[in-house]
């Protein structure tokens, strides 16, 4: 249910354009001014991180919307988690999509004619995102990116109110989807905490009237209020939901939030170690996910991050997993690059070739095989489904790409009815 216009365009050539200075970096939970999203941005490029912030001063952001927009070189885009999953879809001839967001005129121009747009979610005005982009070894100041990747802000108080929610659940009746995707819990947290425990009460009951042989996948974004994101894992959306995509940002801050297993691990270092990865997804399935004593709807996860993707399922859900995860795998080679197909001339390897298969339990020891590159292990009564990626080496977009990774392992997976 979220929909907005990306406005990308190099994060160092805007912050130039608006007469700031590079400096230290520093987090800053909500961007209140230029100085906290020069220090925001400045941490993150740092790291080589994606992050996403809520810009708090409207008239501020207005005017920093303007000139990026009318940047030379700036790019305007389909955006917001919900609009990408369904362009992505849309590709495919046979497909209709329903999408239901805050849609203005821009927007509308840009989806895909396979995209069907409620008139009830039509907007005078669009709502800007803009997507500050930097490349690997980009210099600002005395800070250099290890590697490319995009820090992402905006004022957006309509995708931030999930004010399409309700909307998209009573289209359903007429649109008979056979899956449903949803997204754009994150925009939430620019809401104070009364209105957005209010509202997520609200989704989940809008949630819940969705007819239960419809499967339903949620795709998380970054997020900075640990006791929001304890509220959807624990008793709230988690156990309505069958499938959730995320990346490892994503991954590490919901075992931080939830106390899981090595939540006290403060970021990772370089490429995220696989044991502690699938540790965590394991925990997540087995803690929140469906099984007897538990009344949970929650089996399946889609892990993805630069080197290398994970398809957790429960046994008994879902088929066609290799096909699925290596989808999402093949997508993220060739739209990093902009190529039809895999070029291998523009890609590389940067997936451990060995590793183990948790860090807590005795682990298997696995070797990459190139003939076989997408790898299985089993653990209680779950499958894990690993693929390496050959990542782009100059990638020409970065944005979606994690939404364009879920939607097309979506589009290859099975799920059992039950």
């Amino acid at each position: 249910v979220n929909a907005c216009v990306d406005v990308v365009l190099s994060g160092v050539k805007l912050l130039e354009a608006l007469g700031l200075e590079p400096g230290d970096g520093k987090n800053h939970a909500v961007l209140n001014s230029r100085q906290d999203l020069r220090e925001a941005f400045t941490h993150f490029m740092g790291k080589g991180a994606a992050a996403e912030r809520f810009f708090s001063n409207a008239e501020s952001f207005h005017h920093i919307a303007q000139t990026a927009s009318k940047y030379p070189g700036a790019q305007l885009y389909v955006g917001g988690n919900a609009a990408l999953i369904g362009q992505k879809l849309a590709t495919n001839p046979d497909l209709k999509i329903l999408l239901c967001g805050p849609v203005g005129p821009k927007l509308h121009e840009l989806l895909d004619d396979n995209v069907v747009v409620p008139p009830e979610s039509m907007q005078e005005r669009d709502e800007f995102h803009l997507i500050l982009e930097y490349q690997a070894g980009e210099e600002w100041g005395q800070v250099r990116a290890p590697n490319a990747n995009r820090f992402i802000f905006s004022h957006d108080l309509s995708n931030g109110a999930l004010n399409m929610l309700e909307v998209f659940v009573s289209s359903l009746d007429e649109f008979q989807p056979d899956l449903v995707v949803l997204s754009g819990l994150h925009m939430m947290e620019g809401q104070s905490k009364e209105m957005r425990q209010r509202r997520l009460m609200e989704a989940v009951a809008s949630i819940s009237d969705i007819p239960t042989d419809i499967p339903i996948h949620l795709e998380l974004a970054s997020m900075t209020d640990q006791d929001f994101m304890s509220n959807i894992i624990h008793q709230q959306v988690f156990p309505l939901v069958n499938s959730i995509g995320l990346n490892e940002q994503e991954l590490l801050f919901l075992t931080q939030s939830a106390s899981g297993p090595h939540a006290s691990l403060a970021s990772w270092s370089g490429v995220p170690d696989v044991g502690v990865v699938s540790d965590i997804l394991f925990w997540i399935l087995k803690e929140h996910g469906r099984r007897a004593e538990q009344a949970s709807d929650l089996t399946r996860i889609h892990f993805h991050t630069l080197a290398y993707h994970i398809l957790a399922t429960v046994d008994g859900y879902w088929g066609n997993q290799v096909a699925a995860v290596a989808a999402g795998a093949r997508t993220a080679g060739t739209q990093a690059c902009a190529t039809e197909t895999i070029d291998t001339s523009k890609v590389f390897l940067k997936a451990p070739l060995e590793f183990v298969t948790s860090q807590i339990e005795a682990p298997s020891i696995i070797s990459l095989n190139p003939d076989e590159p997408v790898v299985h292990w089993h653990r209680e009564g779950i499958s894990f489904h690993f693929t390496p990626v050959l990542v782009c080496k100059d990638p020409v977009r970065t944005v979606g790409l994690g939404d364009a990774i879920s939607a097309e392992g979506l589009l290859y997976s099975e799920a059992y009815p039950q």
